[in-house]
């Protein structure tokens, strides 16, 4: 049987401090708002959800290079379909992860802070790649794959895959690499190296650029939101 055409999107519930404490990280919207947008014009139900039920907006996500236009009309429209379901997201553990054919790791810097432990979370993915649907993520969204096992295997599950994410060299580019290691953070090329991945990024690191490995379908950046959606529905419907 086909997996049910019902996507669930994850959001960080984590908040953190960058740039010396000067401004807010939590979840970067476009990298929750375009997914919502591909999935609901492909006939997908769509959910969000964070382990805790919260969010906090990240700040940079809210500066006009990357929020504007109808993205910016919809963020600040709190009666839009996407307002009301990030303001009023349940906790993950209270969600049935059966329901689901398509598991979307929205991110932003602070998902490096939660993601690697949000066992509800995992555990959706965990049981949408069970029944035969498409995981995916977006930019520092791989964080997800720290402790996501495979049911099947009992390995992780980005094991012996190609995946992308945000560089390693746009956190230094950005400055804030000592401030991501004083959180202990493991950055996007680590945990692939870590758990038997490959990891393959573009040559600018804000380029748009994704990777399709089956069901396993991975976005590098925040420019790449929409791109990584777009091939998420294209996977599912080749089910």
């Amino acid at each position: 049987m086909a997996p049910t055409r019902r996507a669930l999107i994850a959001v960080t519930s984590a908040q953190a401090s960058l740039f010396e404490g000067k401004e807010t990280t939590g979840l970067f919207i476009i990298e929750a708002l375009h997914p919502y947008n591909v999935l609901t014009a492909a006939g997908f139900e769509v959910d969000l959800a964070s382990e805790t039920g919260t969010y906090i907006a990240d700040w940079l996500s809210q500066q006009p290079d990357f929020l504007n236009g109808d993205d910016l009309a919809t963020w600040n429209n709190t009666n839009s379909d996407f307002r009301k379901k990030l303001d009023n997201m349940p906790k993950a553990a209270d969600l049935d992860g059966s329901k689901y054919g398509v598991f979307f790791a929205s991110a932003g810097h602070a998902s490096l802070r939660d993601y690697p432990t949000a066992s509800g979370l995992q555990s959706i993915a965990a049981q949408v790649w069970a029944n035969g649907g498409v995981v995916s993520s977006v930019c520092h969204g791989p964080a997800i794959f720290a402790n996501l096992i495979d049911p099947a295997t009992n390995e992780p599950l980005i094991k012996g895959k190609t995946i992308t994410g945000f560089t390693t060299e746009a956190e230094s580019t950005m400055g804030i690499m000592e401030e991501l290691r004083s959180w202990k953070a493991e950055m996007v090329e680590e945990t692939a190296e870590r758990l038997g991945a490959t990891y393959k990024r573009a040559p600018g690191i804000w380029d748009d650029f994704h990777i399709v490995d089956g069901r396993l379908v991975t976005g590098q950046n925040p420019a790449s939101s929409l791109s990584t959606a777009k091939a998420v529905v294209e996977v599912f419907d080749k089910l």
